[in-house]
């Protein structure tokens, strides 16, 4: 079956592949994803984590999670990418970051969420997109 989307990570270490395309895809204003992109949101896709197969450098993917909870980051330990997201508790719930895949997702941002944590440095745009104060509800 041929896959729905493929992705990779910035030196392609890790390759991975879709069966499914996302279904949902907006922004992410907390401080943790400012700190860990450098910028002041993420974007990312939702996925049902059970259509995400890595094709290619599964031994590169490293896993951090903050001592206070929330979902594991998953990154390519030699480039340091910033790959996928993921409940620890239920793998099937995934974000995967936009910038890894290869090229059009087939899914369009349609909301922003922990809007109260936005960087002070950079305004967010009056662009219709759905808001929400904390975290998108399930």
């Amino acid at each position: 079956m041929e896959p729905s989307v493929t992705g990779r990570c910035l030196c392609g270490g890790v390759r991975f592949e879709l069966s499914e395309p996302a279904t949902r895809a907006g922004y992410c204003h907390c401080t943790r994803c400012q700190r860990r992109s450098g910028t002041a949101s993420s974007a990312q896709a939702r996925i049902d984590g059970r259509t995400l197969r890595i094709v290619r450098g599964e031994h590169l993917i490293k896993t951090w999670r903050h001592p206070d909870g929330g979902f594991e980051k998953r990154f390519c330990g030699e480039c340091g990418a910033h790959l996928f997201s993921r409940d620890p508790d239920d793998h099937t719930a995934v974000t995967v970051r936009m910038s890894a895949f290869d090229g059009d997702p087939g899914v369009r941002p349609t909301w922003r969420a922990f809007v109260l944590y936005a960087a002070s440095w950079e305004a967010i745009p009056d662009d219709g997109l759905e808001r929400f104060d904390e975290g998108v509800p399930a």
